[in-house]
């Protein structure tokens, strides 16, 4: 497709995506009226200048100039510059402040937005994506509402004002020196239109760019182990050069722009340099008022040759927050319909009632009319791979969305509870363990961060991992690298482990989260803890059967639906999966397997 081809379904400014910053500018207001106040006597200043120069060089050239006369008018130019650069100062520090905290606020925003979305969201976007909303996107929206603002409003009121006193001193001549400008005008907009498209590109190759980069990072020891350095660094090599290619055609509509409003300009300072010298020559003006018409033009000519620029700031700025408001509109599918703040659950009773779950765009039920009921004790989960395990963990942990009266706590609706509420009574261990770059003992007090280093010891004791911390050159204060690089991956789920035991919840939902440590190992930590979970309801899924034998029902899931239910000894004898399944474990194949 074209660079310039027509966007579908988009405008080049969205009033909805410009009403996101009236909050912000509403919030800021003083700051602005203050930096703007400053910058129009800047300007009003500026264009003083000129009529003092004229008055003394119609002095000079009268013959009625005298040296205190001269002194006088240099005293002027020096008083006017000097609150120039006051006021300049002022309007600087009030409105580029005002861009720096505009681009904290929205990023703030954003992030909190964020926090908001649910899984959906996140597997339909990248976090490269997302770096770039809040890195390249946020900066040209702070550029347009800085420099932009402050040059655009400079341009409007210097051209305005410009253009009144050179009309006051010739009408006619002021006429002649802004014949060019509609051509200006209008190729500005023609050449901004391309430029909204062109920067759309651009950023969007970043985030390719910026997703690549962490992808390679975050897997560094796969692609080091698969020797796949050389084939990263040459796709990483041509998506920069594509990123290239983007920008080059961006800078040239800039570059079109600017020279083009110098070409102008300049066309302009013409026309007057011929039209007013012969207006000159000829008396109708005198020479002072040549003079400063001459400096009235110069400063439109600024306007003019800053409009490409203005222009360029705007369009990026617009089309990044174009951006960043389409992920502000995104909605969770998981809604907290609950009104104010509700009691959380604290028996850990568990009731499905023909629940049934189908994700977005498909037909066939994920989680397919599931009943039962889940009081405190251990509670295995065994199936094949894709039977529903995790999905069933995901809805427990209020991840995805029910429907009515089909998930009960204590008796509750979840739907009639605030979804901090329910979330606040289950620890969660998913599948994928995620550490902070960070100590261990931060990463096990993540939810209680003015936990005791006694209850810290404690929880890493339950879940079999204290002396291996210990063992470590610092203990509970080593750091642990990005995502846990440094410890092994029994080490990083067993710690995982240790806080989700230290939240002290009513309810433990464990996603697989011991696949990385033997089977003994697995059905030891799940013995020990036992005691420690006295009173709770902790729902185990493991691939490993043996390792469940203890637990008090077992629940075998296929196609999204519970085939089976009961204690080892029932399932053993009564169901051929989990039969099958405990013998191969339990065999001398199985465990080297």
């Amino acid at each position: 497709m074209s660079d310039d081809a027509p966007e579908k379904g988009g405008q080049m400014f969205s009033l909805q995506s410009l009403q996101l910053l009236l909050p912000f500018f509403k919030q800021y207001a003083s700051r602005l009226i203050g930096g703007i106040s400053a910058l129009l006597l800047v300007d009003f200043l500026q264009l003083w200048m000129p009529r003092i120069i004229k008055r003394a060089v119609d002095d000079l050239g009268s013959g009625t100039a005298t040296e205190p006369g001269l002194l006088r008018y240099a005293g002027l130019i020096l008083l006017l510059a000097a609150g120039i650069a006051v006021c300049r100062f002022i309007w600087r520090y009030l409105v580029l402040g005002f861009s720096r905290l505009l681009e904290r606020d929205l990023r703030d925003h954003l992030l909190s937005h964020l926090l908001t979305l649910d899984r959906m969201f996140y597997q339909r976007h990248t976090t490269g994506e997302i770096m770039a909303l809040t890195t390249n996107d946020l900066a040209a929206v702070q550029l347009a509402g800085g420099m932009g603002l402050i040059a655009f409003v400079d341009a409007v009121v210097m051209t305005l004002a410009a253009l009144a006193f050179m009309a006051y001193i010739h009408p006619m001549l002021t006429v002649i020196a802004v014949l060019p400008m509609p051509v200006l005008v209008f190729s500005t907009r023609l050449l901004s239109a391309s430029m909204h498209r062109r920067f759309k590109r651009v950023q969007e190759q970043f985030e390719t760019l910026t997703e690549f980069a962490r992808s390679t990072l975050g897997n560094i020891r796969l692609i080091k182990a698969y020797t796949q350095e050389a084939p990263q660094t040459s796709q990483f090599g041509r998506m920069g050069e594509e990123y290239i290619r983007n920008n080059l055609k961006v800078a040239v509509v800039q570059g079109i722009l600017s020279p083009f409003s110098g070409l102008v300009a300049n066309s302009c300072l013409l026309l007057v340099l011929y039209f007013g010298g012969r207006l000159t020559i000829q008396g109708v003006i005198t020479v002072g008022d040549f003079v400063a018409f001459f400096s009235y033009l110069f400063m439109l000519t600024w306007p003019m040759m800053a409009l490409g620029w203005v222009a360029n700031l705007f369009q990026r700025g617009a089309t990044s927050l174009g951006r960043i408001d389409r992920i502000l509109q995104e909605k969770p599918l998981l809604e907290d319909r609950a009104a104010g703040p509700a009691r959380p659950p604290s028996a850990g009773h568990i009731t499905l009632n023909h629940l049934s779950f189908v994700f977005p765009g498909q037909t066939t039920p994920a989680i397919d009319d599931v009943s039962m009921t889940i009081k405190p004790g251990i509670v295995g989960v065994v199936g094949k791979s894709g039977s529903g395990k995790s999905i069933l963990c995901n809805i427990l942990a209020r991840l995805y969305p029910v429907a009515d009266n089909t998930f009960f706590l204590d008796g509750a609706d979840v739907n009639t509870l605030p979804l901090a509420a329910v979330r606040g009574s289950i620890a969660y261990v998913p599948q994928d363990t995620t550490l902070f770059s960070d100590t261990i003992g931060f990463n096990i007090a993540l939810g209680r961060e003015n936990a005791s280093m006694a209850e810290i010891e404690e929880v890493a004791r339950a879940a079999s991992v204290h002396e291996e911390i210990m063992a470590l050159p610092d203990g509970y204060q080593t750091r642990v690298g990005e995502r846990g690089v440094k410890l092994s991956g029994g080490q990083r789920q067993r710690i995982a482990l240790a806080r989700a035991l230290l939240l002290d919840r009513p309810i433990i939902i464990i996603d697989d989260g011991l696949s990385a440590v033997d089977m003994e190992t697995e059905q030891a930590i799940i013995r020990s803890m036992a005691s420690y979970l006295q009173g709770r309801t902790c729902i185990v899924v493991s691939h490993r059967v043996a390792p469940l034998a203890d637990a008090g029902e077992v629940l075998v899931m296929d196609q999204g639906r519970i085939a089976a239910r009961g204690n080892h000894a029932f399932l053993f004898a009564n169901n051929p999966f989990y039969a099958k399944i405990y013998t191969y474990q339990t065999t001398v194949g199985g465990r080297q397997g």
